[in-house]
């Protein structure tokens, strides 16, 4: 059986930042932010050349360990075979360790990428078996949902399978995120987690969860008992006792505050105006950015002039 054949022309991937749990969706619950990775890919006709700029430039592994090139090889087997060589530019915006999805944006990126260099990509891999691909790799649905889909995500498991669903956030919500100087290790937060949990903190988180639901998508009001969590918060507290403080701060202010995914990210969900208030609560120890809700999701964009030797030239918060 032949391989895939392969186009000549480079593809560019836009992949949002993102915030999973959102205080009580542990797991589940995903939002995208305007907060942009830009990848461009070419295959070329031997080898593999990695330009990197941005988060990460002076860490991240410039060969096959590189997690986007894993997920591109992946997705590339998927699709039938992979190519002579290729040329990986990447503009990285999304700060690492810090709970905002940078790995599930990697993955996500490497995967669309992967498939729109391939002719006939999206007949071989559609959006579902996207989801499902990024979630084996990512190991949970919650980012690479939210990621892919845009907008505010519910991402669940379901004959060994991932599923997801996308809903959209109301327009007066604005996100803040305070980033601090230090990344988390995922598996460290994770590794906090007690292996059983009190019926009622479960049965309120429970409560909590659906509520959110409704206050993102048409009750904004309600989200500061909404974003109330019981399940993984305050255990993970250990390992980021500035940012569990720093949301206790800002609840105790009325601000709906939760940490971003595994951490040690704060995200606040601000109505309107208040977010630059909300923005400089933040003491020396932060860095605290305005945000837009992203829409999209992960996409495939237009490749302009200069693009394929600087994809960072189309823009995106930074923070």
């Amino acid at each position: 059986m032949a391989g895939p054949a392969f186009r000549a022309a480079a593809v560019r991937v836009r992949v949002p930042a993102t915030s999973a749990n959102l205080g009580p969706g542990f797991d589940a619950l995903g939002l995208a932010l305007g907060l942009y990775d830009d990848v461009v890919v070419r295959v070329a006709e031997s080898g593999l050349h990695i330009d990197l700029a941005g988060e990460g430039a002076d860490t991240l592994p410039r060969d096959e360990d590189h997690l986007l090139v894993r997920s591109l090889r992946t997705a590339f087997d998927l699709l039938g075979g992979q190519p002579r060589g290729l040329e990986v530019v990447c503009a990285n915006r999304i700060p690492h360790g810090r709970g905002l999805g940078s790995s599930s944006a990697a993955i996500c990126a490497g995967i669309m990428a992967a498939r729109a260099v391939t002719t006939g990509g999206e007949a071989r891999l559609d959006d579902a078996a996207l989801l499902e691909l990024a979630t084996e790799i990512e190991g949970h649905p919650d980012n690479v949902a939210a990621c892919l889909l845009g907008g505010f995500t519910l991402a669940w498991m379901e004959g060994g399978a991932a599923r997801a669903i996308r809903m959209t956030p109301a327009e007066s919500i604005v996100p803040v995120v305070f980033v601090p100087a230090k990344p988390l290790l995922t598996e460290t937060a994770r590794g906090l987690l007690p292996r059983t949990v009190p019926h009622v903190d479960a049965a309120a988180n429970a409560g909590r969860a659906a509520l959110l639901v409704e206050a993102l998508t048409r009750r904004p009001e309600l989200l500061l008992p909404a974003t109330e969590d019981r399940l993984h918060q305050e255990y993970r507290a250990p390992a980021m006792e500035e940012s569990v403080a720093l949301v206790n701060r800002l609840r105790s202010d009325g601000v709906p505050a939760v940490i971003s995914g595994a951490g040690p990210t704060v995200l606040a969900l601000a109505e309107g105006d208040a977010a630059d208030k909300i923005a400089r609560l933040a003491g020396e120890h932060w860095t605290a950015n305005r945000l837009t809700l992203d829409g999209p999701g992960a996409c495939v964009l237009p490749l302009t002039r200069g693009d394929a030797d600087d994809p960072g030239d189309a823009g995106g918060a930074s923070p």
